[in-house]
């Protein structure tokens, strides 16, 4: 198991909901901004590609293991997007409220509301890593007309849950963690940590 890890991300809400995963765990969890890397470039158009990248920039620069996680809402209607988009959907610089309102005015016609948010989690034990772990989980729901709660982060406010009736942005960091596409590629990957 790991002693010391490098989160290849300046999300906050990523770092709070990993941090949290990975607490039981003993793995002492630090942003890559605490060791000045900057942010790494997400040219791909796939979430495995975007995280490989991430996690292998971060590694690299900083000589830990590095978690990456690329995620995003796919809306069914959309054809997927804003998928890789999904945090700079309404442009730069990044804002959750103008994506999520870029969302609604695109989906304003749609009765069709399925979307499913994706995460890809990418650990490398090192900068060179020729067999990183990959695992990658999703989690459906549908997209409300309004936002509803004041959790969470991204699309949080705008994803039905149907199991729960809840938004994202409505359940407590436990019971999101337990569900989402994010908390279920995290336990997946710390599953293949174990065995």
């Amino acid at each position: 198991m790991l002693g010391k890890l490098v989160i290849a991300s300046n999300n906050a809400g990523k770092l709070s909901e990993i941090g949290q995963i990975l607490a039981p765990l003993g793995i002492e969890v630090l942003p890559q901004s605490a060791f000045n890397v900057p942010e790494a470039e997400e040219p791909f158009e796939t979430f495995v590609e975007n995280a490989l990248a991430k996690a292998r920039h971060a590694a690299r620069l900083t000589g830990l293991p590095a978690l990456a996680d690329d995620s995003g809402i796919c809306v069914d209607a959309l054809g997927g997007e804003p998928g890789v988009h999904s945090a700079r959907f309404a442009g730069e610089p990044k804002s959750d409220l103008r994506n999520n309102e870029r969302l609604l005015q695109l989906l304003e016609h749609h009765t069709d509301r399925k979307a499913h948010y994706y995460c890809v989690m990418v650990l490398m034990r090192h900068g060179g890593d020729p067999q990183p772990l990959i695992a990658q989980a999703e989690w459906r729901g549908e997209v409300l007309r309004q936002a509803r709660g004041s959790r969470g982060f991204g699309y949080d406010p705008l994803f039905l849950d149907p199991a729960s009736g809840k938004t994202g942005a409505e359940m407590a960091a436990e019971e999101k963690n337990r569900i989402s596409h994010r908390g279920k590629a995290l336990a997946a990957l710390v599953n293949m940590l174990k065995g």
